[in-house]
């Protein structure tokens, strides 16, 4: 369990900061943006202060943000069934979308208006995207199926694998390699320029909810249905090197915030600051009461946004949680030297310190 003066000390930072005197100062984090219907998905954009939401009904929303209120710009009813994926391309100047309907959608950020669609993008509902490339972005379906697009001119799929028997639940990626997670408990490693598939993990017996490479590239970890996190040594991807337990139910979502510290998203609408290797819970840096976190995202403005069943956005500073794990280690450094000079004898020239 978490120690409670973590907890505090991470959600206070995270939400005001104080004068050397010790008054409040305005927030250092946007306002909760609220809906209605609940959110599935959320997505920062590269260079703006701008976010995108997909709805259980199907729409899409961007608004932009700021510590002053965010406001909506676009909104969207073109998916006939829930919009279960938004993702900005890497230039920001498109959002797509994917839905429950099998479609996939780009729109233009600037006019709002949709640029090009697939409208039976994967025999099954799509359940996860991401952008992997400047005109690049994967899908994976329902039943397992990972699909490549080129967004090029009118686009065409460039990539469809099927390696996988339940649904893919995340993705993430580094230079030619494509990591999916899926249901079925299994970890694929593709390789994004040949097309094709590397490897496959053992069957974990449990979901694979979430996926995040960390360490420079060499470590990979996957939040599990049963709390567990699965941790991976890159180009070994046949069966974990170690795993961490400790989060009391699945955890759902995870994003990295440094190369060694994450955060997940769980079923009981914790959100919790993780030490990878050595391995060590931080604290609690937000929640949404008891409803499930969908989704976790960051962005370059040193923000994390999370959304839930609740249907909200809420905002936390990231700064605040690597500061808090920076002063706990110059505390523990303190301790440890501390406690040297404490066991080491008072004079050299003791008779019995030889003894």
């Amino acid at each position: 369990m978490e120690k409670q003066s973590d907890t505090k000390a991470i959600k206070r930072v995270a939400t005001n900061d104080q004068d050397d005197d010790g008054t409040k100062s305005c927030n250092t984090v946007p306002p909760d943006i609220s809906h209605r219907h609940h959110i599935f998905d959320i997505d920062f954009h590269p260079t703006k202060q701008l976010i995108a939401t997909g709805h259980i009904n199907g729409r899409v929303r961007i608004y932009s943000y700021s510590v002053n209120g965010n406001q909506l710009l676009h909104r969207f009813n073109h998916h006939k069934r829930s919009c279960r994926a938004v993702s900005f391309s890497i230039d920001g100047k498109c959002l797509h979308t994917a839905s429950k309907d099998k479609s996939i959608h780009m729109i233009d950020v600037e006019t709002g208006n949709i640029q090009l669609s697939f409208l039976k993008a994967h025999a099954s509902p799509i359940y996860s995207m991401k952008t992997v490339g400047e005109n690049l972005i994967t899908t994976g379906d329902d039943d397992g199926t990972v699909k490549v697009w080129d967004t090029r001119h009118k686009g065409k799929c460039i990539m469809d694998i099927k390696e996988n028997n339940d649904f893919i639940s995340d993705f993430d990626f580094t230079d030619k390699t494509l990591l999916a997670a899926s249901g079925d408990g299994v970890l694929t490693a593709f390789h994004l320029g040949q097309r094709k598939l590397i490897e496959k993990s053992d069957n974990q017996e449990s979901e694979l909810l979430c996926v995040s490479i960390i360490k420079g590239g060499r470590k990979v970890v996957c939040g599990t249905g049963d709390g567990i996190i699965n941790i991976y040594s890159w180009d070994q991807w046949g069966d974990m090197s170690d795993r961490f337990p400790g989060h009391p139910t699945s955890i759902d979502t995870c994003v990295k915030i440094s190369e060694n510290i994450i955060c997940t998203g769980s079923m009981d609408g914790m959100i919790r600051a993780v030490n990878i290797q050595p391995n060590r819970l931080i604290g609690i840096i937000g929640d949404h009461g008891d409803f499930p976190i969908e989704k976790l995202r960051v962005t370059n403005f040193n923000l994390l946004a999370s959304c839930a069943h609740d249907a909200k956005v809420k905002f936390y500073d990231t700064d605040s949680i690597t500061k808090c794990m920076s002063n706990k280690s110059k505390n523990s450094e303190y301790t440890k030297n501390r406690n040297k000079k404490a066991k080491a004898p008072e004079s050299n020239n003791d008779f019995f310190a030889d003894l």
